[in-house]
């Protein structure tokens, strides 16, 4: 009787473990932030400029979105490689696991509406609904002003 109840009491231990697991990942890994917002965002010069001054200075997208020269002093970003992608982060540099950064590059955006490129920017969403790894500072982005968001979106446009 007695190695039955410390049988079951394991049993209940572990089916509470696996139901708090699957209720952890549901709510923590799989975003659920609803369809992208129907929103169309016009380039204007001023737009532009802004989100040029917010992606280069502020949010700082390009430092991740381009390749760099770390052979060099503070690993300044190769000519004609802004936004085009392709740094990996990985145990190189002291990085669990290997992340490799996308190209943001209007070439590389032209099938993304700016609705869907607004909801990756403030929730960390990608347009096929799959999350952004937590390295891009999304909960940050997500309090930027609307029109700051419209202006990232107008220059990567």
């Amino acid at each position: 009787m007695k190695k039955f109840k410390k049988v079951l009491l394991y049993l209940v231990i572990a089916i509470v473990l696996v139901v708090v697991s699957a209720i952890s990942y549901i709510t923590l890994c799989l975003p659920n932030v609803g369809p992208p917002e129907d929103i169309h965002v016009t380039p204007t010069a001023q737009l532009v400029a802004r989100g040029e001054y917010l992606a280069n200075h502020v949010t700082l997208c390009v430092d991740c979105h381009s390749q760099r020269d770390f052979s060099r002093y503070a690993g300044p970003l190769l000519d004609g490689k802004l936004g085009q992608g392709g740094e990996v982060f990985d145990e190189k540099v002291s990085f669990p696991g290997s992340v490799h950064v996308p190209n943001i590059t209007p070439y590389k955006l032209k099938d993304w509406t700016d609705g869907e490129i607004f909801r990756a920017i403030t929730t960390g969403v990608r347009k096929d609904g799959v999350a952004i790894f937590p390295l891009m500072p999304w909960p940050s982005y997500s309090k930027l002003a609307r029109e700051d968001v419209y202006a990232l979106i107008a220059y990567h446009a």
